[in-house]
């Protein structure tokens, strides 16, 4: 049927594809998700100079590899309005990530992160922890801790809980 030397140089045809194509298909393999690198979240915080509470805050991100560019300012409700963050979300500090989204007070870093890496809904803007809840990060208080929401803000004004805070433990 076939000769000996068809099949020899058959074999040997597809011994070098496999070679070859194997070769090529290692070169353009896929990483392994533990070899991707997270990607930097930059945040643009806009704080007063002399509050204390956001530059710890401010400290708490750096921890968690944000990277940070502040902007003391002297009219931070301008700000917030123009951001579209109503006077009943507001806390001490209004950040704003590298793709728009706003994040108004003592927000753990671990929610900002979680909710960046979200598919969000149309017209939700941000997140807000309104106030200045005893026990966030950046309001640390002898081991006291006051359970807060963390709310996600839409551009209709209106608002979703995002996250019930019960412990101290739960923000990290």
């Amino acid at each position: 049927m076939f000769s000996n030397k068809f099949i020899v140089k058959t074999k040997t045809m597809f011994t070098v594809f496999v070679l070859v194509f194997g070769s090529f298909y290692n070169n353009f393999a896929i990483a392994e998700p533990n070899n991707i690198q997270p990607q930097t979240i930059s945040l643009e915080i806009y704080k007063s100079a002399s509050c204390g509470c956001c530059n710890k805050w401010v400290s708490h991100v750096k921890e968690n590899d944000f990277q940070i560019t502040i902007h003391n300012s002297n009219s931070l409700s301008a700000i917030k309005t123009a951001k579209g963050i109503e006077p009943r979300y507001r806390s001490c500090h209004t950040s704003v990530s590298n793709n728009g989204f706003v994040f108004e007070g003592h927000i753990p870093a671990k929610l900002i992160k979680q909710f960046l890496k979200e598919k969000q809904s149309d017209g939700v803007i941000g997140l807000s922890v309104p106030a200045m809840p005893v026990g966030t990060p950046g309001m640390e208080v002898k081991g006291k801790f006051q359970p807060y929401k963390v709310l996600a803000l839409n551009s209709d004004g209106t608002y979703d809980i995002y996250a019930y805070v019960k412990s101290y433990e739960e923000q990290f």
